[in-house]
């Protein structure tokens, strides 16, 4: 039995106590779980520890880089303000340039008008002198003459764009005649031109005058 019991065999009356062996396997299981835990503590906050550091260096690289950056973004706001300051004084310049020249030209082109209207009438004028001269030789000849200065008178009216208008029987329109009269006419439509007073000059937009005319009335 002794022999049995020295090999390590079961001896009857002597079982072995299972609770006095599990706990302590249980013990180095937990401590060895516990130095994990901590190690991947260390570990982890370790990372964290350099990652910190890492982001405080570039956050003061960038610190360091930040008042470069402004100073090169405010000279450059600066050289664009001093460009466009320079640009809106040429361009003021030259809308003050275009117009004096527009108003120089347009001085121009109204004496120039001026004078080519006038110069229209030179004709007129030696005509009526002329009639005037043979007036006392040939006091008949003074209406054919003056008939003739007339017609010329109308011609240059005519080219300066204003042709003489002939209203008679015309329907009376307020933009181009000008009604002096209403009288009652039979057999001639309400508001048909009778009789033209003074004649007009031009159409439309180009209208010198208007004429003065008298209107039917129908009854």
């Amino acid at each position: 039995m002794s022999e049995a019991a020295g090999q390590g065999g079961h001896v009857p009356g002597h079982e072995p106590d299972p609770r006095g062996q599990e706990p302590r396997a249980q013990g180095r299981h937990d401590g060895q779980e516990e130095h994990g835990r901590k190690a991947h503590a260390r570990g982890t906050r370790g990372k964290e520890a350099h990652g910190q550091e890492q982001h405080a260096q570039e956050a003061r690289g960038q610190a360091g880089a930040a008042p470069a950056d402004l100073q090169a973004r405010v000279e450059e706001l600066q050289a664009l303000v001093t460009d466009l300051q320079d640009r809106w004084r040429r361009a003021l310049a030259d809308l003050d340039n275009l117009r004096k020249r527009v108003s120089r030209d347009t001085g121009r082109m109204r004496e120039e008008e001026r004078a080519r209207a006038a110069a229209e009438w030179l004709p007129v004028l030696d005509n009526l002198d002329r009639a005037l001269e043979h007036a006392e030789t040939d006091p008949a000849s003074i209406v054919d003459g003056m008939r003739a200065i007339r017609d010329q008178a109308q011609e240059v009216l005519s080219r300066l764009g204003y042709p003489r208008r002939d209203d008679a029987g015309a329907t009376f329109d307020p933009a181009r005649h000008e009604a002096v009269a209403v009288l009652p006419q039979e057999g001639v439509p309400d508001g048909t031109v009778l009789q033209v007073v003074r004649p007009g000059y031009g159409d439309g937009e180009q209208q010198l005058r208007p004429a003065l005319v008298v209107v039917a009335k129908g009854e």
